[in-house]
């Protein structure tokens, strides 16, 4: 079994002496059950993967001594996902599977439809850097605090293409909206977006957005619709659909 890791702030070197916070403490004593001596893997997102040792476990917590780096500093591909906050549950395992899949950027975005009455920032950021931890990964998301939709596109970097998931179509009266005004597949979008440095999603609420949000949004320059299929997802399904399909034609699985 790999060692288990951890995400701290510090400054990562040979020879640095870290004290962890009294959750870290507490998972290191109670839930892994190690003592001095055992070995832990650190990150925090500049300085790569380091071998640690735990050279203190006591009642004001644990220290780890670090040894030697075990992995050179990268990052993820530049995704952003931005996202109207579900029920909690909902939300909880968006912000993990996002991070497990690579996204380097959780927005959550607050629509017309919008469920969630309140979006904690701390607990989101929690969950992202537990899942960070156990996926392997070598950075954080950065976890940012929610903003209206029009406030989220405010002075957009136009070199940032915006993929919008639209299933709504322009003819209401046919099944699926019709194929008029529907965006192209997913894929095909990501494909020919591979010259961009840097893509972000946006998955609206589970009621979809206001037609005015949509009017609204397909009006930008930077915004490209795309379908993501002919089932219909739920919305933190769809988020995590579309960042595997991001993932597989734009970013790191390739």
């Amino acid at each position: 079994m790999p060692d288990p890791r951890l995400y701290v702030e510090e400054d990562l070197a040979a020879g640095a002496h870290i004290a962890l916070d009294e959750a870290q403490s507490r998972y290191l004593a109670q839930v892994l059950r190690l003592r001095e001596g055992a070995r832990v893997r650190v990150f925090n997102g500049r300085d790569g993967e380091w071998s640690a040792a735990i050279g203190e476990m006591g009642r004001r917590g644990a220290a780890l001594n670090i040894v030697a780096r075990t992995r050179p500093q990268s990052q993820t591909p530049d995704i952003a996902l931005l996202f109207s906050p579900l029920k909690r549950q909902a939300t909880d395992w968006l912000i993990e599977k996002a991070t497990e899949l690579g996204a380097r950027t959780l927005q959550p975005v607050i629509c017309k439809r919008t469920i969630a009455e309140t979006v904690r920032g701390d607990r989101l950021a929690s969950i992202a850097r537990e899942a960070a931890e156990q996926t392997e990964r070598l950075d954080v998301p950065d976890v940012r605090a929610a903003l209206a939709l029009g406030r989220s596109l405010d002075g957009w970097d136009e070199a940032r293409p915006l993929i919008f998931a639209d299933e709504a179509g322009d003819e209401q009266e046919k099944p699926w909206g019709g194929a008029k005004g529907r965006g192209e597949p997913l894929y095909q979008a990501a494909e020919r977006l591979r010259g961009c440095k840097a893509l972000a999603l946006l998955i609206g609420p589970e009621g979809g957005f206001d037609p005015e949000e949509r009017r609204m949004l397909r009006g930008l320059s930077f915004v490209t619709p795309v379908s993501l299929g002919p089932r219909i997802l739920r919305a933190e399904s769809a988020a995590v659909a579309a960042l595997a399909v991001i993932q597989a034609a734009w970013g790191d699985w390739r």
